[in-house]
């Protein structure tokens, strides 16, 4: 990852220091591999079939107190858009966000305690991550460049989300998605080893993280193909 990012950790825990899978530390829980339909990506977001014309959905801020959100206020933010590259380094698979200038890793494709940058992947077809977030002010755009096909990890709205809740929703690369506002998510997962994606989300971002691994001593483990 290049200078003009700065690396961020939602869920807060030390990446160097990651309980082990082999060892007993955590478990695993697999999300179910579902090929992504309009139907099927009810309550989760939808479909975008261009970029150019995608609308990112923007959420009026809550009302604090008796008297109302003035009319056309509290959603005045606007979006943001740049490229969102999705880099796997041997067994870490990175993430930058050019939109809102920061890098993440995302999963890893060995158990996290040990994987290694210098070292290829025994298994490309899963990987295991260890946070998610939403956004409760807007929702967000993946459009994947030159027809990458990806994953997107996503579960319902709700404070109370547990890793089984979590679906793999699987994307041919001929059309890209909009997760909806209060979605829990990731960075969508490419299936190849280097994808670039267009992305556009509300200017605001807040985050809102849940940690698997603190939370539940858990990773979620996502299938990149079906088995």
């Amino acid at each position: 990852m290049g200078n003009e990012v700065e690396f961020s950790n939602f869920a807060g825990v030390d990446l160097g220091a990651m309980p082990s899978i082999r060892r007993g530390e955590a478990r695993v829980v697999m999300a179910p591999f579902v090929r992504a339909t309009p139907a099927a990506l009810s309550g989760y977001g939808h479909a975008v079939e261009s970029f150019a014309t995608g609308r990112v959905t923007i959420v009026t801020w809550p009302q604090p107190g008796w008297r109302p959100i003035v009319d056309g206020t509290g959603n005045e933010g606007g979006v943001v858009e740049d490229t969102f590259e999705m880099v796997r380094r041997g067994q870490v698979q990175h993430a930058v966000n050019h939109a809102v200038g920061r890098g993440y890793v995302t999963g890893w494709f060995d158990d996290p305690a040990d994987a290694r940058e210098d070292r290829a992947p025994s298994d490309e077809t899963r990987l295991y991550t260890h946070e998610a977030n939403y956004h409760p002010d807007g929702g967000q755009i993946f459009f994947p460049r030159d027809g990458a096909s990806f994953v997107a990890l996503l579960a319902k709205p709700g404070d109370d989300v547990r890793p089984e809740d979590f679906v793999a929703f699987h994307f041919d690369g001929s059309f890209g998605v909009h997760i909806d506002p209060g979605v829990w998510h990731q960075p969508v997962f490419p299936v190849g080893r280097l994808a670039t994606f267009d992305d556009r989300q509300g200017r605001v971002h807040a985050c809102v993280s849940c940690d698997f691994v603190t939370e539940f001593g858990t990773y979620v483990g996502v299938p990149l193909a079906a088995s």
